[in-house]
């Protein structure tokens, strides 16, 4: 999602891009597409300096020897905001993602720091647009498949959405802002609402009414439950619905301050639902 964006943008920017992938993807004429599977194939002389992870951080020792093989200098690694907002979820599976998200970043820093490479890490809040996401998106194929969403308690917790394009434009931003170095920025949407204006902005996306349904708790669990059997709800949790009336906000002045990043209002267009 964040790397449809990226590409053109590294491209345009005039840098030789290369997209490693765990699988085979067409070459797009932005980028050179190579396998993780053949990384081991490419010449020691095919340096390549400047990197970006967008895949789970968490990922990312895996490939520490790729890095090295060909000489890396400096990496944008996205995280999440999560690293905070699962860290003491009722939910044994989010509390798992915040350590995996923790245990990412301090093993990039690690290493980063004992082969002297720049890093830069960035943690966005609830990512939305080009229909591919898991959040604003999948709030529109449940309103699309039940015609009404089903909110717990007043739904008032305070969002930040941060659109894929200004992710993007903020890792490609970090990644040439040669006075950005060893440091962690959160990136969060300009616009701050309740998670039930959120969906209401959503319906409106649609040209739907919007149809709540306010429910306790106990009844949460219980539909989630249902939910899951369905494998396109498998990682819903009604952690998800305590976190309606939590407030999940950012800063994100140190990244506007140090690579003028600059996010949108959350506006959604045709092209940030999916095809539902």
């Amino acid at each position: 999602m964040v790397g449809c964006s990226l590409l053109p943008m590294l491209a345009v920017a005039g840098y030789r891009v290369i997209a490693y992938s765990r699988t085979d993807r067409p070459h797009t004429g932005q980028a050179e597409s190579r396998t993780l599977a053949s990384a081991g194939t490419g010449s020691p002389a095919d340096k390549i300096a400047d990197w970006v992870c967008l895949a789970p951080i968490w990922k990312l020792p895996e490939h520490f020897s790729l890095l090295s093989a060909h000489g890396a200098e400096r990496i944008v690694a996205l995280s999440s905001t999560s690293v905070f907002t699962k860290q003491h979820s009722s939910d044994p599976a989010e509390q798992q993602t915040a350590a995996k998200l923790a245990h990412g970043e301090s093993e990039l820093i690690a290493w980063a720091e004992a082969h002297d490479v720049e890093w830069v890490i960035l943690r966005p809040t609830l990512i939305y647009g080009k229909g591919q996401d898991r959040n604003i998106g999948e709030i529109a194929r449940f309103i699309a498949r039940f015609g009404f969403f089903p909110l717990f308690g007043r739904a008032n917790g305070l969002r930040q959405p941060v659109h894929a394009d200004d992710v993007a434009t903020a890792c490609a931003a970090a990644l040439r802002g040669r006075g950005v170095r060893n440091r962690t920025y959160e990136l969060s949407g300009a616009e701050r609402l309740s998670y039930r204006d959120m969906v209401a902005r959503v319906y409106s996306a649609m040209g739907k009414r919007a149809r709540f349904i306010h429910i306790p708790l106990w009844l949460f669990r219980a539909a989630i439950l249902c939910l899951r059997v369905l494998p396109r709800y498998r990682h819903w949790t009604a952690a998800m619905a305590e976190r309606m009336n939590t407030d999940l906000v950012f800063e994100h002045a140190e990244a506007a301050r140090d690579f003028g990043f600059s996010p949108r209002p959350f506006r959604l267009d045709q092209g940030d639902l999916p095809n539902t």
